[in-house]
């Protein structure tokens, strides 16, 4: 039987290695760390989480949670290794960084089928191939892929949150609950604010000075609004960070038995709870600046920062016209891609589509039909978007209730109707796993 050539061993070349793997094909799965890291990577595992250790809600009502489920029936690697790493955090499924990636990284490598080649890909092999590297693709083979798809490569940036210490927080100002009371109080430590104290950090935010950003000789970027730099949020408007990240609904400040007007919120990093990252505080801002703004938010005025947030480029293809909805280039079907580069945007967005590519390369090569998912689902929604794009244009596209089909009865309900989508969903699905188990 032949065999493939997985590039990129993050999330989605993980997920698509371990498809192949499964369906007894050999893969040889080439990576360029611990020889060459990107500007974002440091950790010399697989499946390095950059940005932030959270795989989103678990809810099977929400976007992310319906994914995630659909993820495990389909075999996911990723999921195995959350649910054995995973941290508190309310009713997200978050992990432990370097545990999550030690898990991945065993497990792929002492898989027999799998074969680990510690090199960087300049040029794309021969032979069927799976593309999975990336957002921060590396410049020579950035160049081989925009010779291959013959189109143009989109760009925006995306940012990462700081990091600070738990014993550095004021537990006298930062108090541990989730909103609404879903999950346990330690899950989150919440820094509140009045609202003078609101407009001073506020007026800091949008003065502060951010760091130059290289990659573009014009200087002009775009940033994706899943992603967006809190200060970037900010200059849309005075109240646009107490509508996002710095939101107090759901949650009431012991000291005064009251909302507060907004609120930082604060994650587990990593199991023991030695170390949080400031939600939604993505940044762009100078090392220094951080510092001194950050530190103004009632909690942190102490704070020691572990990691400072950074921005860096991310690229993406620009795929109706280039990819099917299997992540598979139409003019020249040997070759597969998987992951950010793909369109997709987030953690399990990546790995779900490094599922679906390995599992829909997997059957090419063992003569099957290709086994499409429905866009009932939502990964068969997801590659349906990658494939046929916006009528405004193509961008970047993370799970979401909205691009799944109208039910046929209408829901007033939020909560319901999202209930009857996710079971309308894995219905389908079970039908499609019939088929994969045949």
């Amino acid at each position: 039987m032949n065999g493939a050539t997985v590039i990129g061993a993050g999330l989605a070349g993980c997920e698509a290695a371990w498809q192949l793997s499964m369906h007894k094909i050999p893969v040889t799965l080439c990576e360029m760390k611990p020889q060459k890291y990107t500007p974002a990577h440091k950790y010399p595992g697989f499946a390095e989480l950059v940005c932030s250790n959270s795989l989103k809600a678990e809810r099977i009502e929400s976007a992310a949670g319906l994914l995630k489920e659909e993820m495990r029936r389909l075999g996911s690697l990723t999921m195995e290794a959350a649910e054995l790493t995973r941290v508190p955090a309310g009713g997200a499924l978050s992990v432990n960084r370097e545990l999550f990636s030690d898990y991945v990284t065993q497990k792929i490598r002492s898989n027999p089928l799998i074969t680990v080649v510690d090199v960087e890909i300049t040029d794309i092999p021969e032979g069927y191939v799976i593309i999975a590297t990336g957002p921060l693709t590396s410049e020579a083979l950035s160049k081989s892929v925009k010779d291959l798809v013959g189109g143009e490569y989109l760009y925006f940036h995306d940012a990462a949150a700081p990091i600070v210490t738990a014993e550095s927080v004021d537990k006298s100002i930062a108090f541990g609950a989730s909103r609404y009371g879903r999950g346990g109080e330690d899950d989150y430590l919440n820094c509140p604010m009045d609202r003078d104290e609101y407009q001073s950090f506020y007026s800091a935010l949008i003065s502060a000075e951010t760091a130059p950003l290289h990659d573009f000789e014009d200087g002009s970027y775009k940033v994706y609004e899943g992603c967006m730099p809190i200060e970037a949020l900010a200059k849309r408007g005075e109240d646009c960070p107490r509508f996002g990240p710095m939101k107090p609904v759901g949650l009431t400040d012991p000291r005064t038995g009251k909302r507060p007007y907004a609120v930082v919120q604060l994650r587990k990093e990593n199991a023991a709870g030695t170390l949080y990252n400031l939600v939604g505080f993505q940044t762009n801002l100078k090392f220094g600046e951080q510092k001194r703004v950050f530190s103004m938010i009632p909690g942190l005025e102490n704070a020691e920062f572990m990691r400072y947030g950074v921005m860096h480029r991310n690229t993406y293809l620009n795929s109706p016209g280039i990819l099917d909805r299997h992540f598979c280039m139409i003019n020249n079907p040997r070759i597969y891609f998987a992951g950010q580069i793909t369109g997709v945007e987030g953690y399990i967005e990546s790995a779900a589509s490094g599922i679906y590519a390995g599992l829909s390369l997997s059957r090419k090569i063992m003569g099957l039909k290709d086994l499409t998912l429905p866009p009932e689902t939502m990964l068969g929604a997801l590659s349906e978007y990658v494939e046929k794009g916006s009528p405004s244009g193509f961008q970047p596209m993370g799970s979401n209730m909205g691009i799944l089909p109208e039910l046929s009865e209408r829901i007033k309900n939020k909560q319901e109707k999202y209930g009857a989508l996710a079971e309308r969903s894995l219905k389908a699905l079970s039908e499609i796993l019939k088929e994969v188990n045949k």
